[in-house]
């Protein structure tokens, strides 16, 4: 599965668009996945063909999904070009197998709810936009870009509101400002100041059980030979969120939730702008697992301490960032966003 993110985020590196198998929810994802199952154990043999209009048919999906996913397949090996129409799957092939066309299961594939997609995939073009500038976003372009009415494109717009993610000008225009050293260091200095407190307040009232799902999550992340956005994203919400958010101090709660835009570029660790050495990730995930362990142990002040140098360990991993964009040039705007000039 590595190369279906690998070949296809340098596809469309320059462009900043993200790969459309990355999304682990997408309807293409699970038809490459359902397909490579499929050969796996047995149920398509070696040199059996694979026709695109078959897979689309049996899936109950659009042809476009099962051309991607197909592609995919064959960037990964699993399959190859056949001559005239179609792919053959790899692998020695038994007489009576080769070029007939393979019989599939009837699966009807559904995919996400419409606004979920359009919002995975506008988060991460702003995450990678306002790294380079400030920039304004039209309800109606993005509407015809994600061919959705403007309502859904409004309640995506009204959502990322609700969480820091894009505000308003005096016009009532939306933009999504820049994000500038300055700012994020105002960020993580809320976070040096309220989250080892919370912590503290936070740990007579977490259940063992969260905590040990918690650390299991994390064990398995610092042993798998890949992972990605999807791991790094779970840990933070664990412990930064969820964890915190048993605080009994809802005020602090509250003014840490403003802070929670800083864990969005965690969620696309593969994208070329917003990645990080594989080596800052596993000493996140180290430190997370030491503050889990302290407090199972009955020690949240140790717990709190951890915590703290965790926080200025990540503010340095996300000043990164800055670094390596300095020596990126900056992809083309899609047609729903304009650069905001500066006054």
């Amino acid at each position: 599965m590595s190369s279906i993110v690998t070949d296809m985020t340098t596809l469309n590196a320059q462009s900043g668009t993200p790969s459309p198998a990355e999304a682990s929810g997408s309807i293409q994802h699970r038809t490459y996945q359902l397909l490579r199952e499929m050969i796996a154990d047995g149920r398509i043999a070696p040199g059996e063909k694979l026709l695109e209009a078959q897979v689309a048919k049996s899936f109950c999906i659009s042809r476009s999904p099962a051309r991607i996913a197909l592609a995919a397949l064959c960037a990964d090996k699993i399959i190859v070009e056949s001559e005239g129409r179609g792919y053959r799957v790899a692998g020695t092939a038994s007489g009576e197998r080769v070029g007939r066309q393979a019989v599939l299961d009837r699966v009807e594939i559904t995919s996400e709810p419409q606004w979920q997609r359009m919002y995975a995939e506008l988060e991460r073009e702003l995450c990678t936009r306002v790294l380079f500038g400030s920039v304004r976003i039209t309800e109606e372009g993005l509407a015809q870009h994600f061919d959705v009415s403007r309502t859904i494109a409004r309640g995506v717009m009204a959502r990322m509101h609700s969480v820091g993610q894009l505000s308003k000008d005096r016009n009532g225009h939306w933009i999504a400002e820049q994000v500038t050293r300055e700012r994020i260091g105002h960020l993580f200095e809320m976070r040096r100041l309220l989250e080892p407190t919370a912590l503290m307040q936070a740990a007579p009232h977490v259940s063992r059980a969260f905590l040990e799902a918690a650390r299991e999550r994390l064990i398995g992340a610092i042993g798998a030979k890949q992972r990605g956005g999807a791991e790094m994203d779970t840990a933070e919400t664990d412990l930064h969120i969820d964890l915190l958010s048993h605080c009994p101090n809802k005020e602090i709660v509250l003014a840490l939730s403003r802070t929670h835009v800083l864990f969005v570029p965690t969620r696309y660790l593969s994208d070329p702008y917003l990645q990080i050495p594989d080596q800052l990730i596993s000493d996140a995930f180290t430190e997370h697992l030491q503050i889990i362990d302290h407090i199972l142990a009955g020690k949240p002040e140790r717990a709190a301490q951890i915590l703290q140098a965790h926080i200025a360990e990540a503010d340095t991993r996300w000043m990164l960032r800055f670094e390596i964009i300095r020596r990126m040039k900056q992809p083309d705007l899609p047609d729903y966003l304009s650069p905001l000039s500066v006054a």
